[in-house]
């Protein structure tokens, strides 16, 4: 009898360490300045390469066009929330309950409320590193990104336990 193996959820998110967090607070620091336009771009490219995600989102679920994507107030809405959360983490890496507390929030709305898959999460961290690097070269260098994998890592960690608290099963065998 073949053992079934699935993936085995870590004790916990590996911490960043202080000159992590500086390298963290640095690079967003350039990126929030134009926060909006950032977070529509990592949308819009999320939308036009992932399209199954547009399914949660009303105004936009059957918009092609990534111009007019750009135009939807809730397309920027949402990315003005993506961006204000990102930003609360990322102010607040000092307080590890402070950002486990606010990541379990959007775990659970996605989970509960949107119905979100989870598996999303970690494909929208991808886009994002993506967006980042390209938009901002010089200042999401090689290792810059990977210190940014590693908090994105620790974010989908918080966003998973949150979705496994509430009963949702699966979380990481969900296909897209």
């Amino acid at each position: 009898i073949g053992e079934v193996q699935c993936d085995e959820r870590p004790e916990r998110a590996e911490p960043l360490s202080d000159a992590e967090r500086e390298i963290i607070q640095d690079s967003w620091g350039h990126v929030y300045k134009n926060c909006e336009d950032v977070g529509v771009s990592v949308l819009i490219r999320f939308f036009v390469n992932f399209p199954s995600a547009k399914q949660y989102f009303s105004q936009f679920q059957d918009m092609e066009d990534p111009e007019e994507m750009e135009r939807s107030s809730q397309l920027r809405h949402h990315a003005r929330r993506v961006m204000n959360a990102i930003n609360t983490v990322v102010e607040n890496l000092h307080d590890p309950e402070k950002v486990s507390s606010v990541l379990a929030l959007v775990g659970k709305a996605h989970a509960i409320k949107h119905q979100v898959e989870p598996i999303y999460f970690k494909i929208l961290s991808g886009v994002m590193l993506e967006v980042l690097s390209e938009d901002f070269p010089e200042f999401f260098t090689a290792e810059v990104q990977m210190v940014w994998a590693k908090l994105f890592g620790a974010v989908y960690w918080h966003v998973t336990g949150a979705y496994t608290e509430v009963g949702w099963l699966q979380v990481s065998s969900s296909a897209v």
